[in-house]
């Protein structure tokens, strides 16, 4: 039982690595058409098309076997994971949940000695973590499943399925590591295998830049975090998280303040709050599958489980529950807004991710984790349901654009069911699973307002903008909805096919492969609002679902007036600054990314005009110079003799005159 959590982080760790070095193809030849495009810009039926002869055939089973190999390499050792995540969780998680304590399995595989304070390798799973493994492993299995049919077309699917099965294993190690910089391993890891999956079409040099900026973005919060576990770890004398969490009461007012902001920078960072959160939405241009996993079960769910895991330290240092709750109370609104006015779908769940986000953060700013880990853990369930829905819907159509879509109801009937499912989870809308977990975040605030640890002020933004962040949650879902499955079919003129080629229409539902995971995380995202509880308050269970339906209606109504046009005109002069999310990418750019530019461009001229110059300089004088040595070496017999009596002449002149 005490070996369990290190099972379930190396099991992904190891298929990493195999995945890496056994899914290589026999020869390495293989084409390579259509490689960097998303689905259906270039497949395998197209290489095989202009392929000719055997080579061709060979390349293409060569590229299928290396592709099955990857799959069932990648898949099993995380459904094993998936499992022993579930015996860790079976007990310890209700109990979370529940509020009541539960017994930890914790086991020490030694230390590092680094001459002052040692680093316990230690893994430990309580009733968090045991919450999160699941989380984590499940919709990772989900991601590498639906992976198969959605990247069957893609000569890298194996170095991609690697790097997925390396991310799981990151994220496993951060929510079971029983130290401080144990996690921090698994936290900077993370931050490697989210730029190589944003980044895996990287020929298109947005996709290489979107890959380069949230590397960027979180690696400044990063800075923050890591002198925050060097403030707590030193000022506990551990970096062990019991043994950090036992020395709160002894530390500091001014101690846990210091940690705790700067714990604060990589929380941003991780989980896209303000001001860090402007990666998020560029990280679209990843795969599909990769944007479920990043916004359902690893990188942005990692902050906030920092900040549960770290409670203590952070309820005893109120004035940074005061910034985390201005920071949420922004961000949700602001997010909510900037989602309301997007015409790409998936841009539209990036900015609805980070709102979501700023929903957990303001529960535990008003002082309950407990609710914002069980949204957390519904939010997981029902935003992975949306992002593989709208890799379905996209996989489709063959666009990311609202405007581009339309009338898929009667096409994909399954995918209109599980995305209706989902964002009604998203909007709160009982009985699905975020109506049970959005009650419970949004009474937590209300009792912080009452009477709790935040100051008026914050929490009267908090509890504010929560309230209208969840009518414009009912607004952009209700949008999304109507655009993409209701209405006139909005299809593109095929260009004219190769002569005797013949125009397909794919009408279908997407293969099996990325179907199961989608129907499997429906009953999650309806029912596991359940596994909390009943426990509603009904007069904030009815302002919140009364508020949902306000914003859905309203859109419904512009909607109504005329399907053609887009529903988001109702924010009439406010359209364009949400659709450009407040110009917050553009304020960064003139404040921080042109002047570094240009200090960026004096430092390569300076080195090129004066320390190169120098160097230059140097050499074209010492030729200069060796030129004219040159001429009393040249081998010329006159030249010498002329140099000789001038010499004398010259002597000979010094002596008469000066003697």
């Amino acid at each position: 039982m005490t070996n369990l959590p290190l099972l379930a982080v190396l099991l992904p760790f190891v298929a990493a690595f195999a995945g890496l070095l056994l899914s290589r193809r026999p020869h390495g030849h293989a084409p390579r058409i259509g490689e960097g495009s998303p689905p259906g810009a270039g497949s395998e039926n197209a290489g095989a098309s202009g392929a000719t002869g055997h080579a061709g055939v060979a390349g293409g089973s060569e590229r299928r076997a290396a592709h099955a190999r990857a799959a069932w390499i990648a898949v099993l050792p995380t459904a094993v994971s998936g499992v022993l995540a579930l015996w860790l969780a079976w007990g310890p998680g209700f109990a979370f949940l529940d509020g009541s304590a539960a017994a930890d399995v914790t086991h020490a595989y030694g230390a590092i000695e680094t001459g002052g304070i040692p680093i316990s390798l230690t893994l430990q799973a309580d009733g968090l973590s045991g919450l999160l493994g699941v989380l984590v492993t499940l919709v990772a299995l989900a991601v590498q499943v639906y992976s198969v049919g959605y990247l069957s077309d893609d000569p890298r699917y194996p170095s991609y399925s690697a790097f997925v099965s390396l991310f799981t294993s990151a994220m496993l190690l951060v929510v079971y590591a029983g130290d401080l910089l144990v996690l921090y391993v698994g936290w900077e890891v993370m931050g490697l295998c989210s730029y190589l999956l944003i980044g895996h079409w990287w020929e298109d040099k947005a996709n290489s830049r979107a890959a380069i900026k949230a590397f960027l973005v979180t690696r400044l919060g990063d800075v923050g975090f890591l002198f925050g576990i060097f403030v707590l770890g030193i000022s506990a004398g551990s970096f062990r998280i019991p043994d950090v969490l036992a020395k709160v009461p002894e530390m500091s007012s001014g101690t846990l303040v210091a940690a705790t902001m700067l714990l604060l920078a990589g929380v941003a960072g991780k989980s896209a709050q303000v001001p860090l959160h402007t990666w998020l939405p560029d990280a679209m241009a990843g795969p599909t599958p990769i944007s479920a996993l990043i916004h359902a079960a690893t990188m942005v769910a990692a902050g906030i489980f920092i900040v549960a895991r770290l409670f203590p330290a952070f309820l005893a240092a109120r004035p940074t529950l005061d910034v985390l709750a201005v920071i949420a109370a922004l961000g949700m609104l602001a997010s909510a807004l900037a989602a309301l006015a997007q015409d790409d779908l998936k841009r539209v769940l990036a900015y609805s991710t980070i709102s979501q986000l700023a929903y957990m953060a303001g529960g535990l700013a008003a002082g309950s984790d407990r609710a914002a880990i069980f949204h957390l853990i519904t939010h997981g369930a029902f935003k992975a349901l949306l992002f593989l829905c709208a890799g379905v819907v996209i996989h489709h159509v063959g666009s990311n654009l609202m405007s581009q879509m339309g009338g898929l109801r009667r096409s994909m009937p399954i995918t209109f069911v599980a995305m209706t499912v989902g964002f009604a989870a998203l909007m709160g809308l009982p009985p699905a699973s975020g109506f049970f977990s959005k009650d419970a975040l949004l009474l937590a605030m209300d009792r912080a307002l009452a009477g709790g640890g935040l100051t008026d002020a914050a929490g009267l933004l908090l509890y504010g903008c929560a309230l209208a962040t969840v009518a414009v949650t009912g607004a952009y879902a209700t949008r999304a909805w109507l655009r993409t499955f209701f209405g006139d079919a909005r299809a593109l003129a095929l260009p004219e096919p190769e002569p005797g080629t013949a125009h397909v229409i794919d009408v279908r539902e997407a293969p099996p492969t990325m179907m199961v995971p989608v129907v499997l995380l429906t009953a999650p995202s309806l029912l596991l609002g359940l596994a909390g509880g009943l426990h509603i308050e009904a007069s904030v269970a009815v302002v919140s679902v009364a508020l949902a339906l306000l914003g859905g209606g309203a859109v419904y109504a512009f909607w109504r007036s005329d399907p053609v046009r887009d529903p988001a005109r109702l924010l009439g002069p406010f359209l364009a600054p949400c659709e450009r999310a407040f110009y917050v990418d553009t304020l960064y750019a003139a404040v921080f990314v042109r002047p570094i530019l240009a200090l960026a461009r004096i430092v390569v001229r300076t080195d090129d005009v004066v320390v190169d110059g120098a160097v230059r300089g140097s050499g074209r004088s010492v030729r200069g110079l060796s030129g004219v040595l040159r001429l009393v070496q040249n081998g010329n017999v006159q030249l010498y003799i002329s140099g000789v009596l001038a010499g004398v002449l010259l002597i000979a002149v010094g002596a008469v005159v000066f003697t």
